[in-house]
């Protein structure tokens, strides 16, 4: 960086590659799974050798995990900014099924089948727990004019039985396992979230 502050031109040049890289990799993960993500590939198709890419990403586990942590940044930052919009329960629930719509590949790369070998680091969880943090104060702005006296009325399990819930409709829909049934998804999801926002 210069004394400036601004990134210099090869500070530049190393991020733009970098954000390259990654969004192919999304193109790769889209195409044929997490699993079958190659470095080797990608290097192709950024124009580079596959030693030349080891550069930005030392290794194929960095890269998925720079992967995750932009997938749980994103939600994390979704959700955080839907509570801080006034979104209740409900709301939050909207914006995740909405942000898994929207992209999801990166929804199963952090909820879904784990990668054969891959083992995240402790981060990646910290900035999952953000998520949860939220809504622990969401059912606990819902349940504060109540008596805490049942499991029903506790914040913590609420929010666990919330996030297991939304979590298993919004994954079996994603996963078409709802295809050809009688049903619309949708509703379902809202006769849920009714459920899950009622104190």
């Amino acid at each position: 960086m210069t004394s400036g502050g601004a990134k210099s031109p090869r500070e530049r040049y190393r991020e733009q590659m970098r954000a390259e890289i990654k969004q192919h990799a999304w193109e790769q993960i889209a195409t044929s799974g997490a699993s079958a993500l190659s470095l080797n590939a990608i290097a192709k198709q950024v124009g580079m050798s596959g030693p030349a890419l080891y550069r930005y990403f030392s290794s194929r586990d960095e890269l998925i995990t720079e992967l995750i942590r932009d997938a749980y940044r994103s939600l994390a930052d979704t959700v955080r900014a839907a509570f801080d919009s006034g979104a209740d329960v409900a709301g939050l629930a909207y914006a995740i099924r909405e942000w898994a719509q929207h992209d999801p590949q990166r929804y199963f790369l952090i909820y879904g089948t784990p990668i054969p070998g891959y083992h995240a680091p402790a981060d990646t969880t910290a900035i999952s727990d953000e998520i949860m943090t939220v809504l622990l104060e969401a059912f606990r702005r819902l349940l504060e004019n109540h008596t805490p006296a049942t499991e029903s009325m506790n914040p913590q399990r609420r929010a666990l039985s919330f996030w297991t819930r939304v979590h298993g409709e919004v994954s079996l829909e994603l996963a078409g396992h709802f295809t050809g049934m009688d049903f619309d998804p949708a509703q379902l999801f809202a006769d849920e979230i009714d459920q899950l926002s009622t104190p």
